[in-house]
């Protein structure tokens, strides 16, 4: 599989999903989040956006949205999350498995992701990481959890030209979750999935930054 010209596509599509201002539908504001949606053209469902603002600036963001040091201790969606394997130093991070807790009182059972990511940072301060679920042969699914699979996704993070010490996420996922959900169910998860997602961001490098608990956070380095 070559995965440097999987990352390549989807970093490209990443990209135009910022870019395309046409079709976006408003369809959640919370906690100085908005979610809005449109049809994907890549499975027969929608594609979210959430954006919201982060205190810190993108090289930090994106490192701490994705290791497995940080991300297992701030993201209370997940139940784990862990590297399975890295690929090469162009190619970092790698693939990654990750694991949910059900949601809504068990409405939507746990779910697993098995996922090639990869960041890319540009001038000024820019950086996107990226995903796509891939066939990983040493994590089949498994009977205690629904194997889900992501289209492409990812976060794209850029200083605000006003104040470039902070920064505007914007998240895109489109997932599929499997099993036999009704769309009005998976409608109402996912924004607030998105919601929640970059709320404990926030939160979690509030706390991470706290001289307090003794974490220091990782610096994205542009290659």
């Amino acid at each position: 599989m070559d995965y440097k010209k999987i990352t390549d596509e989807i970093s490209e599509k990443i990209l135009s999903y910022s870019q395309d201002t046409s079709g976006w539908r408003v369809i959640k504001a919370s906690k100085n989040v908005t979610v809005s949606s449109k049809p994907s053209k890549e499975y027969a469902g929608n594609i979210y956006r959430g954006e919201g603002i982060i205190e810190e600036v993108p090289s930090k963001i994106i490192p701490f949205m994705y290791l497995p040091e940080y991300r297992n201790r701030w993201d209370k969606a997940l139940k784990s999350y862990s590297l399975l394997e890295s690929i090469d130093q162009v190619m970092t991070p790698g693939i990654y498995h990750s694991v949910t807790h059900s949601y809504g009182m068990g409405l939507i059972s746990s779910r697993d992701f098995v996922d090639l990511l990869h960041v890319k940072a540009y001038p000024v301060n820019f950086a996107n990481l990226v995903s796509i679920s891939v066939e990983y042969s040493s994590c089949p699914p498994t009977p205690s959890c629904v194997r889900g699979r992501n289209n492409p996704c990812g976060y794209v993070c850029s200083p605000l030209p006003e104040n470039p010490e902070h920064s505007k996420l914007v998240v895109f996922i489109q997932p599929e979750l499997g099993g036999m959900l009704p769309c009005s169910v998976v409608e109402t998860a996912l924004p607030t999935t998105l919601v929640n997602l970059i709320t404990e961001t926030r939160a979690g490098l509030k706390s991470f930054k706290d001289p307090n608990t003794g974490f220091h956070l990782h610096r994205l380095v542009s290659s």
